[in-house]
């Protein structure tokens, strides 16, 4: 195992690879400017709402917005439905960029889609955008009452903090995650990782199964690598014998930080499950994930169709990493 004091940290990568694919997570992109400085300037935030552009986001259907040509559709404040209005920043060339809960307005050529589905087909300046305007409404819409005091809260600071009616201020807070691909170390198509289907996500219309990286909380007292040891133990009973972290995303699901590694084990372990979190896992071939991602991969054994978790998240960026023999 990595250190805790001295982990193994390289410098995220997000030059453009071939085929315009951006080696870092999806949901990591961002050009947002956050422009904290003026989230209490309501002189300044008046006269940014009337030049700002907003995105409309409905929390009560998923954090749907409207996307055409994998663009976020962006109205005019004049033309934005009635609501909250919360400040996400600024756009590269300066321009206040605001969101709104509420129902989804009708646009020509668009259509609803949420962050799980199109995250991972927006550019930069999208994906920042989106998956910051969805972090901050799920917070938003749970802490109406304070967890401290029980009271009422109303919006302060452009949207970035909540007080309650006696005065005290809470800030969005994010739980760390951790998300692990567990492999094997070996190059080439023989090369195996290690995914597991969890236990309270059933099976697909047509009984087929998805299969997953490993992943757990960070629990109080804990650091993220004791983090990784621990989960990778408690749910399937596997050793580690390297760990090195390969970047972090936004999984606002409700308000999830992702810390993502790679690992390497002994195959020869056995597995062992813990049934109330993974009930099946398996080692794969990269020739069996690059099935999956085609959509063309059954157990030689079963014939259950296995998939692989959405473009959009982390799992499927370390698991595309690892595919590619970028992986350590």
């Amino acid at each position: 195992m990595s250190s805790p004091e001295e982990p193994d940290v390289p410098e995220p990568d997000v030059r453009e690879q071939p085929g315009g694919r951006v080696d870092s997570p999806p949901l990591a992109r961002s050009t947002l400017d956050r422009a904290a400085e003026h989230r209490t300037d309501e002189a300044w935030l008046a006269a940014a709402w009337t030049r700002g552009q907003v995105v409309v986001v409905d929390l009560s259907k998923g954090g749907r917005a409207m996307i055409a040509d994998d663009r976020l559709v962006l109205l005019p404040s004049a033309a934005a439905p009635d609501g909250e209005h919360w400040f996400l920043g600024l756009d590269t060339d300066g321009t206040p960029l605001w969101m709104v809960d509420a129902p989804l307005p009708e646009s020509a050529g668009a259509a609803p889609a949420t962050l799980r589905d199109i995250g991972h087909l927006l550019d930069a300046r999208d994906a920042g955008v989106f998956t910051t305007a969805v972090a901050l409404g799920n917070w938003h819409r749970s802490h109406t009452f304070s967890p401290r005091t029980g009271l009422p809260t109303t919006v302060v600071e452009a949207g970035w903090a909540r007080k309650d009616t006696e005065g005290n201020t809470m800030w969005p807070r994010t739980d760390p995650a951790m998300i692990v691909l567990v492999h094997d170390g070996v190059a080439g198509p023989e090369g195996r990782c290690l995914l597991g289907h969890n236990a309270t996500w059933g099976r697909a219309a047509d009984g087929g199964l998805r299969f997953s990286c490993l992943a757990g909380y960070v629990e109080p007292g804990e650091s993220a690598e004791a983090s990784v040891a621990r989960e990778v133990s408690e749910e399937v009973g596997v050793d580690l014998t390297s760990l090195h972290y390969a970047g972090s995303q936004s999984w606002p699901f409700p308000g999830s930080l992702m810390l993502g590694f790679h690992a390497t084990a002994d195959p020869e372990q056995p597995i062992r499950l813990d049934p109330a979190e993974i009930d099946e896992a398996h080692w794969f071939t990269r020739d069996e994930v690059a099935k999956m991602i085609a959509g063309d991969y059954h157990h030689p054994g079963t014939g259950t169709a296995m998939s692989l978790p959405m473009p959009s998240s982390i799992a499927f960026y370390l698991i595309e990493q690892w595919l590619g023999g970028f992986a350590r």
